[in-house]
């Protein structure tokens, strides 16, 4: 079933995330009085009364303009108006009409999309006498709201669902597993990646670090395999955080994190491995995800027949303790091995759900201790006398012995390395706890 799309337009600051965030019944997009913080498409269901339709909500457009950002956030609000059923076009009843609201105004009358005009932060008996100077706009009988009282929305919704269409352009919405987090530093190509694997730019990318703010959602196919990948924001360490508004895309950033089933780590090839890159792999290793490690901006690495087994055995180096998870070395700018990424996440994410049956994973069992036991600590028997697997994503393996609280660290790690050897886990954090059987 095609859902009807409600695109949500205005110029900056006007309160189009508000309205976006009301209507969702989400905190999904980000709120601030500081102009320009949304950047990209979101999109989230609603619902009023019996009809289900989604929402995108929009950059601040800002026609004629040669800021870097507000380029592209236009290229994103043309994207968006080519995708969707109908138009939320907001104004501000505090400033009144302006240029910028007239040249919107005039791009949606040459559009064949229909279009209500919502004049927001009506918050009293002024503003109200204001609204009506929106008539000049062309754009019909303007719609009084408050977005953040919520005077007025109720109204609006029922002038919305009039005027959408039976079915829409926007499919159901949903969230295909695996959900693939693209998480890294700053500037290291995680919106380029989303763009080189659709094929179009859906997201901004820019040359200035901390373009994308918020997490948003794209549903790729790849071989009749539907997955969403999830863009985020670029992670700095925490004293770096500074504005309120990068705090809060830090902390989204690291709800995609918390809950995804594959990241896809990005470093920068010319830059190199930083401590940051590390402290990623960890939050990721710590949350249970499954992980890859994508190398970038390979295109701009000078070669020779060696560098690639060079930066193999940097990276293993470095990351000393994730030998496991798999690397890719990747340009976005020439889409070169972006499809590869895919291929690996599908693998490691079928890995995060095996499940060994426990007679095999007892005569893995019987085999280790009879070639290397755990040494005896203070006189104790310390030999392994069974084990399961209590969960997959991520595997669980629970070892029952006489003495669990005096198994060493040493052999937790020889354990899991032979865990690996026999039944892979590739780019799969594996969990051991240890019981006490009498």
């Amino acid at each position: 079933m095609k859902l009807p799309l409600v695109a949500v337009v205005g110029r900056p600051n006007v309160g189009k995330s508000t309205i976006f965030n009301r209507i969702t019944r989400t905190r999904k997009a980000i709120t601030s009085p500081v102009s320009g913080v949304t950047r990209d498409r979101h999109l989230a269901a609603a619902e009023w009364g019996d009809r289900r339709f989604l929402v995108m909500d929009t950059g601040g457009w800002v026609p004629h303009s040669d800021d870097l950002f507000e380029s592209a956030i236009r290229e994103q609000v043309q994207f968006a108006l080519e995708e969707c059923d109908l138009v939320l076009c907001v104004v501000d009843a505090q400033t009144g009409p302006t240029d910028v609201d007239l040249d919107i105004a005039r791009m949606l009358q040459r559009s064949p999309l229909p279009a209500m005009l919502v004049v927001n932060k009506v918050d009293g008996p002024a503003q109200e006498s204001e609204a009506a100077s929106f008539y000049s706009l062309g754009l019909g009988d303007p719609l009084s709201i408050s977005a953040a009282g919520g005077a007025g929305f109720a109204e609006m919704l029922d002038a919305l669902i009039d005027r959408l269409p039976e079915r829409g352009r926007g499919d159901e919405l949903a969230r295909p597993r695996p959900l693939v987090a693209i998480v890294g530093r700053p500037n290291v190509g995680k919106s380029s990646l989303v763009n080189a694997v659709v094929g179009e730019p859906r997201r901004v990318v820019t040359d200035v670090p901390g373009t994308t703010r918020d997490a948003a959602d794209t549903v790729v196919g790849y071989y009749q395999q539907r997955l969403t990948l999830i863009d985020t924001a670029g992670l700095r360490r925490r004293s770096k955080v500074t504005e309120a508004v990068e705090f809060y895309t830090t902390v989204r950033a690291h709800r995609a994190l918390e809950e995804c089933d594959v990241a896809v780590v990005l470093v920068d090839a010319v830059e190199g491995v930083a401590a940051q890159d590390v402290r990623i792999l960890q939050d990721a290793d710590e949350a249970g995800k499954g992980m890859i490690l994508c190398v970038n901006k390979w295109d701009l690495v000078e070669k020779d027949s060696k560098t690639a087994d060079r930066f193999c055995r940097a990276l293993d180096e470095r990351f000393a303790n994730f030998s496991h998870v798999p690397k890719v070395f990747i340009s976005c700018t020439d889409k070169q091995r972006v499809f590869k990424v895919l291929e690996l996440v599908l693998r490691v994410h079928e890995e995060r759900q095996k499940r060994i049956a426990t007679p095999e994973l007892n005569r893995f069992l019987e085999t280790v201790m009879s070639s290397t036991p755990p040494p005896a600590t203070k006189g104790h028997d310390m030999r392994l006398i069974y084990l399961t697997q209590a969960q997959v994503e991520p595997p669980l393996f629970v070892f029952f012995t006489r003495y669990p609280e005096l198994v060493a660290e040493s052999y937790r790690r020889f354990l899991e390395r032979r865990i690996r050897e026999q039944y892979g886990f590739e780019g799969v954090p594996i969990r051991l706890t240890f019981r006490k059987r009498t």
